[in-house]
C-alpha cells in the first residue's frame, strides 16, 4: 500500500467520526453555558437559515439513535415508558423525552435545552414531538407545511404553475419564520450570512450527489449502511458550515481515488444490494455483518436520501435570490425525501440498473410508521416491475426488545443462498 493510499483511503470515516465528536462537544459546551438551541429534524432542517442567528443546532433524531448505537437505548426507553409513553410510539421520541427529563444528558455528552423548534410536515411524528417541547419548555415552535408529490411520478418543476404556487407558499412561511428566530435568538437577520451558509451548503450538496454516483463503481467504494451513516452525521450536523463543505470535498477526492485504483469497501464483493428503510441500530455492527459476511455490500439506500433531507439530489441555491431559492430548495429537497419513502418504486428500479444491483433489502421497523407503512406494497410493486430478489426483515431502530438477531440471521442466510443459486444458474 502506497503512502498516498494510506493517507486517503479511510479518511472519510476517520474525519467524519472526529467532526461528529467535535460537534457534540460544542453542543455540550453550549449546554453547560446555558445557551438554548434550535431543535430541528433531518428532513428540512433549515440549518442554513438558523446558523445566521448563531443557534446551536440540535438534531433529536441523531441524538436518539446514538443511544442505540452506544447500547444505552433500553434505559432511555424504559424511563420514558415509566413516565407514561406507550411502547408503540416512535423510539426516537421516547429516548428524547428521557433526555429532556435528564436535562439534556446523553451517553456522549449533553445537549442544550430548546429555545425554538423548527420542523416540517415530512414526518407526522415531528408535529407531535415538537408539542412535547412546547409543554416541557414553553418554547415557540414553527411548522413548515411543505407540499409533497400528489401522486407517483407527479412531481412538478419550473414552468409548471403548481410548482410555482408551492414555492411561493413555502417562501411565505420562511418570511414568517425569520421574526420567530429573531425573537428567540435576540439577533437580527443577516442576509449576507445566509448567503455564506448557503454557499457552503451548495458545496456539500454538489459533493454528496457526486459521492453517491461514484458508488456505481465496481467494486463499490463505500457501504451505504455503515459508512453512509457516518457521512449522514456530517451532512446534517455540519450543513452550512465551511468544515462540512470541506469534509465532503475531501470525501469526493477519496472516492475518486478509490474508483481510479479499484479499491472497494470489501476485499471480495459478491453481491450488490440496496437498502430500504432505517438501519437496526441496537445491533448496528452485527446487523451490517449479517450481509458483509456473505460478501454483500449496500451500494445505495433510501436512507441516504430521506435522512439527508433530500440534499443528495445536488440542488444548489441561487445566492443572488437567497430567500426565494431557500424556499425552492426546501420544497424540492423535502419533497424528494418524502418521495423516497412514499413513492420509491421508480427510483429503486433505476438504482437496479445504475448500480448493478443483485438484491433489495426492505427493513420495516416497529418504531417508525412513516418509513415502514406501505413498504410491503412498495416491495410488491417493485417485484412486478423488475426481476430482482428481495428480502423483507423486521426489527427496530431503537428497541432491542423486538430485535431477534438469530431470526434475522436465518432469513438473511436464506436470502443469500437464493442469490448464490440464482447467480450459479446465470453462469451456466
Amino acid at each position: 500500500m502506497t503512502n498516498q493510499t494510506e493517507s486517503i483511503v479511510g479518511r472519510g470515516n476517520k474525519d467524519g467520526a472526529m467532526l461528529f465528536r467535535k460537534w457534540f462537544q460544542e453542543l455540550t459546551d453550549f449546554a453547560e453555558a446555558g445557551t438554548p438551541g434550535a431543535y430541528v429534524f433531518v428532513m428540512g432542517s433549515l440549518t442554513e437559515l438558523l446558523r445566521t442567528f448563531d443557534f446551536p443546532i440540535v438534531f433529536p433524531e441523531i441524538n436518539s439513535l446514538q443511544t442505540a448505537v452506544r447500547r444505552a437505548a433500553d434505559d432511555y426507553l424504559n424511563e420514558a415508558e415509566d413516565y407514561g409513553y406507550s411502547p408503540d410510539i416512535c423510539g426516537y421520541v421516547k429516548a428524547d423525552v428521557t433526555t429532556q427529563l435528564r436535562k439534556g444528558k446523553l451517553p456522549m455528552g449533553r445537549i442544550p435545552k430548546p429555545g425554538v423548534a423548527v420542523y416540517t410536515n415530512a414526518c407526522n411524528t415531528y408535529i407531535k414531538w415538537a408539542e412535547i417541547w412546547e409543554r416541557m419548555h414553553g418554547i415557540d415552535s414553527f411548522c413548515l407545511d411543505v407540499p409533497g408529490t400528489r401522486y407517483e411520478g407527479g412531481a412538478t418543476w419550473h414552468g409548471d404553475p403548481v410548482f410555482e404556487n408551492d414555492r411561493k407558499f413555502v417562501e411565505a412561511q420562511l418570511r414568517e419564520l425569520i421574526p420567530v428566530c429573531e425573537k428567540a435568538s435576540g439577533k437580527k437577520f443577516d442576509i449576507d450570512r445566509l448567503r455564506e451558509t448557503m454557499r457552503h451548503a451548495n458545496t456539500m450538496s454538489r459533493a454528496w450527489k457526486r459521492i453517491i454516483e461514484l458508488n456505481q463503481a465496481t467494486p463499490s467504494l463505500f457501504n451505504a449502511l455503515s459508512d453512509g451513516t457516518i457521512f449522514l452525521g456530517v451532512a446534517n450536523g455540519l450543513r452550512g458550515t465551511e468544515a462540512g463543505a470541506q469534509y465532503f470535498e475531501d470525501l469526493v477526492e477519496e472516492m475518486e481515488y478509490k474508483a481510479a485504483n479499484g479499491i472497494g469497501t470489501l476485499t471480495d464483493e459478491q453481491y450488490r444490494l440496496v437498502f430500504v428503510g432505517v438501519p437496526c441500530y441496537p445491533i448496528f455492527r452485527r446487523f451490517t455483518e449479517l450481509f458483509t459476511d456473505w460478501g454483500g455490500t449496500f451500494v445505495n439506500s433510501t436512507y441516504l436520501w430521506f435522512a439527508s433531507g433530500g440534499s443528495n439530489i445536488g440542488y444548489e441555491y441561487d445566492l443572488d435570490n437567497p430567500i426565494e431559492s431557500l424556499a425552492e430548495g426546501l420544497l424540492i429537497n423535502v419533497r424528494d425525501a418524502m418521495d423516497s419513502m412514499f413513492f420509491p418504486t421508480e427510483m429503486l428500479s433505476n438504482m437496479i440498473d445504475d448500480f448493478q444491483v443483485d438484491g433489495v433489502v426492505y427493513h420495516p421497523i416497529k418504531s417508525c410508521r412513516t418509513t415502514s407503512t406501505g413498504m410491503a406494497d412498495n416491495r410488491r410493486a417493485l417485484m412486478e416491475k423488475r426481476d430482482v430478489p428481495s428480502l423483507f426483515i423486521e426489527s427496530d431502530m431503537m428497541d432491542k426488545r423486538v430485535v431477534s438477531e438469530a431470526q434475522m440471521k436465518n432469513r438473511v442466510d436464506a436470502f443469500f443462498e437464493g442469490l448464490a443459486s440464482r447467480k450459479s444458474k446465470v453462469a451456466v
